[in-house]
């Protein structure tokens, strides 16, 4: 006789396994609006087949030349995409959308920090703008492979001048217009780049930042430099060397600037551009992205991670000079057909009702933003969002850095008014695109990315390589190649394979710690190696320890990330001074300040703390991991290598 089946066991049966932590779970709503209903159902397939998947992402997108491969891995590490194929990056983001309906629709709209300018740009315009400039800069004798330093502020004009290279096939290296003078030229000296286009000045939070200025003294030690664009955005009176330095407007007027000037076809694998993130030691690396990859990465993880639908009006309130503002201002937006919003201030000037008022203004769908920017609005209270219709919002993001809950549910609950996801993303400017991240039809764990994107797979290992135990700390490595993958640094392959490919073999090295629940959620903790994360911007300790050195009191000095409120991590320094030199307050604020000087102002230490010596190894490294354990009162650890 048959046994009949339990109506308990069919129950249960059907039921998914309970998530533990679990503050948000996709609504019905959020489900039937979304283009991907099942995270899961795409997830399989991607991880099956890894080059189908990025495959078929690849053929939504126009090329001149198909490719013969998809992925080539013989010469691994240096991995390459879409081998043997031809496009460009710009034909995608801006050229294809001329022939549809998308022809007139706003691919940008921009406001200016003090609300009195605002300038929108229909797909057609932009292409109209992005040739004038490309035309410009090529008769200033840049072409393919050239590299051109783009030091602006957060104007419509940097947009133009990224895509502008580009479609030339000039080789883009975006300086963030905070830095200084060292930072600047350091990066334009590394690069040889031929070409710099600046601004007279830009604004931020009511002060006038003089770009020209710190390009001129930048300019004294950059020999490569052959032409200045000066895009005029103050209108301040600044010095303009003859022959050398033109301005843009003026330029714009003549013959030379033409409104249809074509794209240069590229190789799939020919750099797009570099961008410079800080090392654990050394210089600034330069990292190298290529059209064929970069594209099909940015356009994918963008159309699935903020389900972008034509209506929406997107918002990342970044900056164009952080790999967020190339990948997810610029290039994701655009490829995606999006209408993005571009705002040139900061988040609480002139009061902390800024966002949420251009929020209301424009209609914006999706916002993304910093924890960092969140924790700051977070502490003005809930009455200035609370002030502004938000209603517009669908979608929300996180980037940077590790959100930490107390902010993931601020921003949960009083901007997203309980009923917008936040896409916490985790990636790196190596990476180029989202790597660990939700989709908005995933249940949320506040402070967690949830897994990794469709085809990828991490590990957490040990310091012998060997995978941890769920809830364990360990090493993040990356274990498949994936398109928007950095393609070296820029001319030192050997520092590429010794960064990223030799800690364990095979596996790419993130150098950040993190740890992975029983539901397979992954939580990242911080940077293992000797970066400080402030504001998500990545600043090497040698690089601060080196501004330091360069101050006559000062014999040795050590940097250290300890963490902060609103920043994430502060910077925090300890002093050896020379013989002759006295402690003091006086001259720990001159320190401080000194950095500032050399390194930009996202640089000043939050503290110097002046002592007779460092904890150092027997051969003489620095071990500021005892300096944080001992600023932060915690077990210094094993101190068996230590000198004394």
């Amino acid at each position: 006789m048959a046994k009949k089946k339990s109506p308990a066991r069919k129950a249960t049966s059907a039921k998914k396994p309970a998530l533990k932590g679990v503050a948000y779970r996709p609504t019905p709503d959020v489900i039937a609006q979304a283009n991907l209903k099942s995270w899961e159902t795409v997830a399989r397939k991607a991880n099956r087949d890894l080059e189908g998947f990025w495959e078929a992402e690849a053929r939504e997108l126009e090329w001149y030349k198909p490719w013969k491969k998809v992925l080539d891995s013989s010469k691994a590490p240096f991995y390459k995409w879409f081998t043997g194929s031809r496009v460009n990056i710009v034909h995608n983001a801006v050229d294809r959308h001329l022939n549809t309906h998308r022809k007139n629709k706003l691919a940008l709209i921009w406001e200016s920090e003090d609300g009195k300018e605002e300038r929108s740009y229909s797909y057609y315009k932009l292409n109209r703008e992005v040739s004038r400039m490309a035309s410009i800069i090529k008769s200033m004798g840049v072409h393919k492979g050239d590299r051109v330093t783009i030091y602006m502020g957060r104007i419509p004009e940097a947009v133009f001048a990224m895509l502008a290279c580009a479609k030339i096939g000039a080789v883009h290296s975006v300086v963030f217009g905070g830095f200084s003078v060292d930072a600047l030229q350091g990066r334009i000296e590394d690069s040889e780049s031929k070409l710099l286009i600046t601004c007279d000045g830009s604004y931020q939070n009511g002060k006038r930042i003089e770009l020209k200025q710190i390009a001129d003294a930048a300019l004294e030690r950059c020999p490569s430099v052959q032409n200045v664009l000066v895009v005029q955005r103050t209108g301040h009176e600044v010095s303009m060397q003859p022959e050398r330095d033109h301005w843009y407007h003026e330029l714009l007027e003549t013959p030379v600037a033409q409104e249809r000037f074509p794209t240069e076809a590229m190789d799939a694998e020919d750099p797009l551009f570099i961008l410079y993130t800080s090392g654990s030691t050394g210089r600034p690396k330069a990292i190298v992205h290529t059209h064929g990859g970069y594209m099909v990465g940015t356009y994918t993880t963008l159309k699935y991670v903020f389900d972008i639908k034509e209506e929406d009006r997107y918002w990342c309130a970044a900056d164009p000079g952080w790999i967020t503002g190339h990948s997810y201002i610029v290039y994701g937006p655009l490829l995606n057909g999006a209408t993005s919003f571009l705002y040139e201030g900061g988040p609480a000037f002139p009061n902390p009702g800024r966002w949420w008022q251009l929020i209301e203004r424009y209609g914006i769908t999706i916002l993304y933003t910093a924890p960092t920017a969140i924790r700051g609005l977070m502490r003005f209270g809930d009455d200035w969002p609370n002030q502004y219709d938000l209603s517009s919002l669908r979608l929300l993001g996180s980037v940077g850095e590790p959100i930490n809950p107390e902010a993931w549910r601020w921003y949960f609950n009083v901007v997203g008014k309980k009923r917008c996801p936040i896409m916490d993303t985790w990636w790196q400017t190596e990476t180029g695109m989202f790597m660990i991240t939700p989709t908005p039809v995933v249940p949320l764990k506040p402070g967690s990315g949830a897994k990794p994107f469709f085809g990828q797979v991490a590990e957490i290992l040990d310091e012998a390589g060997k995978p941890v135990k769920d809830g364990e700390e360990g090493y993040l490595v990356l274990t498949r190649p994936w398109p928007a993958m950095l393609r070296g640094i820029y001319g030192d392959p050997d520092r590429y394979v010794k960064q990223y490919w030799s800690t364990y073999p095979g596996k790419y090295m993130t150098g950040d710690s993190a740890r992975r629940d029983k539901d397979g959620y992954y939580w990242i903790i911080g940077r293992v190696d000797d970066v400080i994360k402030v504001s998500g911007h990545r600043l090497g300790t040698a690089e601060v320890e080196s501004a330091l050195i360069t101050h006559p009191a000062v014999a040795e000095s050590a940097a250290i990330g300890l963490p902060h409120e609103l920043k994430g991590q502060g910077i925090h320094c300890f002093v050896v001074l020379r013989q002759d030199a006295v402690a003091s307050d006086a001259l720990a604020e001159e320190l401080r300040q000194h950095v500032a000087q050399h390194m930009g102002a996202i640089a000043r230490p939050e503290d110097v703390r002046f002592t007779d010596k460092l904890p150092k190894t027997r051969s003489g490294k620095i071990m500021r991991r005892v300096l944080k354990a001992r600023a932060q009162g915690l077990p210094e650890g094993d101190l068996s290598t230590l000198e004394d």
